[in-house]
């Protein structure tokens, strides 16, 4: 099947390990919507970008500014691969799989980390499966202009 549909699963982070590996601008994103359902991060990578040094000072994430070890992946629940290194992302994967921990990686995924919408207790997920982002972005972008109307009126009736 060259299009696969992939089904939306909704999972309690808030006392999972994730590991992200990788510092640039996706892992930065990805990290700032994983805050949103959890605080055990780390990051794994020999260069930042600041915002990501910057939640690390806050306490919000732990950072590690080195390169990885397949033992930084002994206690994570989920792992994310985003390194601009292929053969890099490729080991991390592998290790992953060889561990049974959900693995994430730009090139080849178990998952798809999907556009998040939320408002109040609504939290919507969404992909293209993958192939066409940009749809993704401005179905997501209406969903949450949606998200923000439905609770402008929810407020008018109380």
């Amino acid at each position: 099947m060259k299009n696969k549909r992939y089904v939306p699963l909704y999972v309690d982070l808030s006392d999972k390990n994730v590991v992200v590996v990788g510092g640039g601008t996706i892992a930065t994103r990805r990290v700032k919507a994983l805050l949103l359902f959890t605080r055990n991060i780390t990051v794994i990578a020999p260069k930042m970008t600041a915002d990501l040094w910057e939640l690390g000072k806050l306490g919000k994430i732990q950072i590690q500014p080195r390169p990885v070890k397949k033992s930084d992946f002994s206690m994570a629940y989920m792992v994310l691969a985003v390194t601009n290194n292929r053969e890099l992302n490729e080991e991390i994967y592998h290790a992953c799989k060889e561990e049974g921990i959900y693995v994430n990686v730009a090139s080849d995924k178990d998952f798809y980390f999907p556009g998040i919408c939320l408002k109040d207790d609504v939290v919507v997920g969404i992909t293209a499966s993958g192939m066409n982002h940009k749809k993704a972005r401005a179905v997501r972008e209406k969903v949450q202009a949606l998200l923000e109307e439905i609770a402008k009126d929810e407020e008018s009736y109380e």
